[in-house]
């Protein structure tokens, strides 16, 4: 059934009511968007979301109150309303994996690019499900906000409706949104349509318009923010600026138990709604093996494109895409397949140099229960750190393929060198970084990422040739790190640890040193850092150094020296650039060997 004017007045004051009970609960929280988009989210969820087919995003997360009390009255089983924003209750911002919450909003312009990736899910999946986003001046400010903008222009996400919360109220004052909102929009390949954002007729005839176009909706809704407050229409209202008192007669006043009767109706018929959440499928990695010969030298980039070859149609919803290096990351070619604008077959989408948005469009196909595998240079995975963050912190199974990993890509110069890049990634919780040196390594990555289904994986791939070099039959890679050369005796005088492509020198560093020397490889250090101290003495053992070409100081949790790089580094052929950096075989040896003898 339908619910028009009188009845959704009554059930957006409901909502008013029950946010503002947690926002005094909590004594803190947002109230401005609470009492200002209330109408239009109540008609969405009253008229509109088909609970297990349909998602709701709050692109502008600082609302979650108004989330919130809207989950709770349309009958999602949360936690109390008055546990919000405190120990083990409701959550400051939305997160995913609440009920009814598929994204993980906050920072702004985020929810925009899931939604755009959970609306291209849809699609991808032949469903009918469409996704609805509501979204603030500031979300739409954001670079990352643009980029999913111009995305799902491009790829038509027809059940795409964006709406904008238009109260020309920002933190510090007027908003900032300097340009004509609507024209870009127009500009971008979207349907606009404006309308009074207070107007439940207006609301119901855009929402119902939205069902028929052959490109994404965008939906100007002029609000008052902080409606029917003291500070309506004012930055005092954005956050907490009224006093309890009047916080306190505001929910006394909205509350309406002829609004709770009617969101009761809405729960009620929903029941037999799909789930919220999908679960995630493993591509099938049985029997799947990696090709490789020692003693040869192959990039390792190459290396992971010969697997994800073979990984590709073993199921699990595997989608990857790229920001327009599909080729120079090799996780494009003869077995995949594009998608086109409006056509939602293939398996490869071209991002475009939008980094941005691959990271948020990954989030929301990996929200809606699918296994997305991006692409792009290691120094540029800087531009989607937001999203990588947000993944690992909703637990999303992400897939990240970072190539080009070293000041080995040379002649590019030091802003395509990454320096910093590498341990900052591994200093995120919930996020395994992978830098493998060889064939039975890269193997083990990519599927190690493929059967984790609580935590979002980096694959850092070199660009140079790598010499495979091929680990002792009783190696366990699964331990995050192993003994790829042993010590010849019993004794061993020291352990060189080294990752990916700096493995084959440190196997020529130990050769160099003599027989007493270990070469430990470490494709994993989160994983390795989660093992047992009696694993990690067994294999580190004498004088430990570390050999990476990056910052050097992480290693000192496990190593006595490191030979790193913390300077940008130069301009030139790569070999050349390794050795003006310092890793050269015979320089590393000396200095380990002075280290020994003091």
């Amino acid at each position: 059934m339908m619910y028009y004017s009188k009845k959704l007045k009554e059930m957006s004051n409901a909502v008013r009511s029950a946010a503002l009970q947690s926002i005094i609960s909590a004594r803190s929280g947002h109230v401005g968007i609470a009492l200002g988009a209330a109408d239009i989210v109540s008609d969405i969820f009253a008229n509109f979301l088909r609970r297990g087919t349909d998602r709701f995003v709050l692109s502008a997360g600082h609302g979650s109150a108004l989330l919130y009390a809207v989950l709770h009255l349309a009958g999602y089983e949360l936690p109390p309303l008055n546990s919000f924003r405190k120990v083990g209750g409701l959550p400051g911002h939305p997160e995913f994996g609440i009920p009814g919450v598929f994204a993980t909003t906050g920072p702004l312009g985020q929810g925009i690019g899931n939604a755009a990736g959970l609306a291209l899910a849809a699609k991808l999946r032949k469903g009918d499900g469409r996704v609805y986003c509501l979204c603030s001046d500031g979300d739409l400010m954001e670079g990352v906000a643009q980029e999913s903008i111009a995305f799902a222009g491009r790829y038509k996400l027809n059940n795409l409706i964006l709406i904008w919360d238009d109260n020309g109220i920002s933190i510090d004052g007027a908003a900032l949104t300097d340009i004509d909102v609507p024209t870009r929009m127009e500009a971008a390949g979207w349907h606009v349509m404006s309308i009074d954002g207070h107007d439940f007729e207006q609301i119901t005839d855009a929402l119902e318009d939205a069902g028929d176009c052959d490109m994404p909706v965008f939906i100007q809704a002029k609000t008052t923010l902080g409606r029917g407050s003291s500070a309506a229409g004012t930055p005092r209202a954005h956050g907490l600026g009224l006093d309890m008192a009047e916080l306190e007669r505001l929910a006394s006043e909205f509350e309406t138990e002829k609004g709770i009767s009617l969101w009761g109706q809405v729960a009620a018929a929903s029941k037999n709604g799909g789930s919220d959440i999908q679960a995630w499928t493993t591509p099938d990695v049985s029997g799947l093996e990696m090709t490789w010969d020692a003693g040869v030298a192959v990039s390792t980039r190459e290396l992971s494109g010969r697997f994800l070859e073979k990984l590709m149609g073993r199921g699990g919803d595997l989608i990857v895409g790229s920001a327009d290096l599909g080729g120079s990351t090799n996780v494009k070619g003869a077995f995949t397949h594009d998608i086109m604008p409006g056509e939602f077959i293939g398996n490869y989408i071209n991002y475009g140099v939008r980094e941005h948005a691959m990271g948020a469009v990954m989030n929301g196909l990996a929200a809606a229960g699918m296994r997305p595998v991006g692409a792009t240079f290691l120094a540029f995975s800087d531009y989607m750190r937001p999203s990588i963050r947000l993944a690992a912190l909703s637990g999303l199974p992400v897939t990240y393929v970072f190539t080009h990993d070293s000041i080995a890509v040379g002649e590019d110069g030091p802003t395509h060198q990454p320096i910093e890049q590498l341990p900052s990634l591994r200093l995120m919780p919930n996020l395994n970084v992978f830098r493998p040196c060889n064939g039975a390594e890269i193997a083990f990555a990519w599927t190690y990422a493929m059967s984790d289904t609580a935590c979002p994986s980096c694959i850092v791939l070199s660009r140079q040739k790598v010499m495979q070099i091929a680990a002792p039959e009783d190696a366990d890679l699964s331990r995050g790190a192993y003994i790829i050369k042993p010590a010849s005796g019993r004794r061993v005088r020291a352990t060189i640890v080294a990752t990916g492509a700096e493995v084959p020198l440190a196997v020529s560093v130990a050769g160099i040193l003599g027989d007493d020397i270990q070469v430990v490889s470490m494709p994993c250090v989160s994983i390795f850092r989660a093992q047992s101290d009696e694993y990690k003495k067994k294999i580190l053992r004498g004088y430990v150094v570390a050999i990476e070409a990056a910052a050097a100081t992480p290693w000192f949790e496990f190593a006595d020296a490191v030979v790193g790089i913390d300077e940008f580094g130069i301009s030139g052929d790569g070999a050349s650039v390794y050795a003006r950096c310092g890793f050269d075989a015979e320089t590393i040896a000396r200095q380990i060997k002075d280290s020994l003898d003091k």
